[in-house]
């Protein structure tokens, strides 16, 4: 039998017991199988890439290509549509927003885990919330391989390509010119960041969306999706995310993230990077697909 924690009178002093109990709630329920927090301990879908093997087998990712329509076609006023969110996009290019929109590119960790450090309020890493960190890699490589059904029988010419313009990522323009753009994988894993974590920290729900509904919006900016990509990418998050809770080891990793982030609190842990700056970068973005 286990016995409650007794509760504590003052604030702080709450907030540490909450965190305590959540820590020890989350290890009895992974008590049969602790997930990896150790990324060295973790396959690589290839070595030497550093994309660690996500929860779900291959044949239990959502199938993409039977779950979204095609692309826009030639001639349609779908494609009309995205040529002029395509132009909408470039006028957003601040010197600021590009400069998120290039960070968002960027998906190598340990950089890559901070993306969300600021929407969250809380510092995200290995060293500060290893399991919480390891369900970012995880789970970016399942929201990301869930689109390939669709981006590999499509093909679709991206838009910096049709039009010869630059992106945000030059180094990467020769890979992406051959890789499908419909859907976004990088929208994709975004937007499955942006739904993980709202049930990580429920009460930065909001924050946590807008963020990830950015991350999207930031490949757009970059010039290597068009707008129909980016909403069908989080089609597929939405869909990889629900599927992730069939996965004990997925399950067992989220209760752990969470007890990180209420612990992080009670220590009064502060985000990484100028959140006062990301912040009014978005601001001034909203109100855009």
């Amino acid at each position: 039998m286990r016995y409650p924690l007794p509760r504590p009178s003052s604030a702080l002093a709450h907030a540490s017991w909450l965190a305590a109990l959540l820590l020890s709630s989350a290890a009895a329920l992974a008590a049969d199988a602790v997930p990896e927090s150790d990324p060295a301990k973790v396959p690589e879908i290839r070595a030497g890439s550093g994309i660690l093997m996500g929860y779900l087998a291959r044949k239990d990712l959502p199938n993409s290509l039977a779950l979204l329509p095609p692309p826009p076609a030639a001639g349609s006023m779908a494609l009309a549509a995205d040529e002029e969110a395509h132009q909408k996009a470039k006028a957003q290019r601040s010197p600021a927003r590009l400069a998120l929109a290039t960070s968002d590119a960027g998906l190598r960790f340990p950089a890559a885990a901070a993306t969300f450090s600021c929407a969250l309020g809380v510092p995200i890493s290995a060293q500060a919330t290893p399991h919480l960190t390891m369900l970012l890699r995880r789970s970016l490589t399942d929201a990301g391989l869930a689109t390939y059904a669709a981006k590999d029988h499509y093909q679709r010419q991206r838009p910096f390509v049709r039009f010869a313009e630059p992106t945000c990522s030059p180094q990467d323009e020769a890979a992406l010119a051959k890789d499908g753009s419909y859907p976004s994988g990088h929208a994709s894993l975004g937007w499955a960041w942006g739904l993980l974590l709202t049930e990580v920290a429920p009460d930065r729900a909001q924050t946590l969306l807008e963020r990830g509904h950015a991350f999207g919006q930031s490949r757009a900016i970059c010039g290597v999706h068009w707008q129909s990509d980016v909403d069908a990418g989080r089609l597929v998050a939405s869909a990889t995310v629900a599927r992730l809770q069939s996965s004990a080891d997925f399950r067992a990793q989220l209760a752990l993230a969470r007890a990180e982030v209420v612990a992080a609190r009670a220590k009064g842990a502060q985000p990484e990077g100028d959140c006062t700056a990301e912040a009014a970068t978005l601001a001034a973005s909203k109100g855009t697909p």
